[in-house]
């Protein structure tokens, strides 16, 4: 944890370094239609949301302009947390980050209508049942968890750009593997089924709502067409659960 708090810390400086190109990402930021689609009857009722993982907290500034009344942002980086607090005070945006390790978000039980991550968090992850529980205590009665995610078998693919591939040094079912791309190079991935994932949704008392898989990455770093992108693999999920 340490290790990739440290790695995440110094990526996150890009956070700060690029703060201009940000602020003008973060006041055309939206959510992605899918994400549009799905959340459309929890954003109507203007929920309290609380973001696990916020990281830089673009998608804060979208879930505000999709409706949001505020937005709690929560992530292990200092260096995150605070450039995201300064991008959001400049925009005038209802968001607050605070500083925490998950599972165990320093935030009152019971304080969202909506507990919104994904992106890039769950890999992060070293207990998913223990992080599903936190979870539903922070969830009203009501309440929904949304997760738009990579797919757990996108660590599986290579970036060849002439036909998709499986690493030879991958597994679907290795317990984890270590970052070899921007922008936590070196930094243990945790890596879960995507059965696991639901399965710890389930079992921290969540009514599964939705589920569905998709073939188009949420992240396509600059100068890559990989193969595997191009709608034969699955490389995104959704999943909304609700606590009743």
């Amino acid at each position: 944890m340490d290790g990739n708090r440290a790695a995440w810390d110094d990526a996150s400086l890009k956070h700060v370094r690029e703060d201009d190109g940000l602020l003008a990402q973060a006041r055309a930021a939206t959510l992605l239609p899918a994400e549009l689609e799905l959340l459309a009857p929890v954003l109507a009722a203007a929920p309290e949301v609380v973001h696990l993982q916020s990281g830089h907290g673009l998608d804060d500034a979208a879930l505000v302009r999709a409706g949001a009344r505020s937005v709690v942002g929560v992530d292990f980086s200092a260096v995150a947390v605070g450039a995201a607090q300064r991008r959001a005070a400049r925009l005038g945006l209802p968001c607050r980050y605070v500083v925490g390790e998950l599972p165990g978000a320093p935030l009152r039980s019971g304080s969202a209508d909506l507990v919104y991550t994904g992106k890039g968090a769950l890999i992060w992850l070293p207990d998913l049942l223990a992080w599903a529980r936190d979870v539903a205590r922070l969830l009203r009665p009501g309440g929904s968890l949304f997760v738009y995610e990579a797919h757990p078998a996108v660590p599986l693919w290579a970036w060849d750009a002439d036909e998709p591939r499986i690493r030879p040094d991958r597994g679907y079912f290795d317990r984890q593997h270590v970052n070899d791309t921007f922008p936590a190079r070196g930094a243990v991935e945790r890596q879960a089924t995507l059965g696991e994932i639901v399965t710890a949704v389930v079992a921290a008392g969540l009514e599964l709502r939705h589920l569905a898989e998709y073939p188009d990455p949420f992240w396509r770093p600059d100068g890559v067409d990989a193969a595997a992108w191009r709608g034969r693999l699955p490389n995104a999920f959704s999943l909304l659960a609700l606590r009743r």
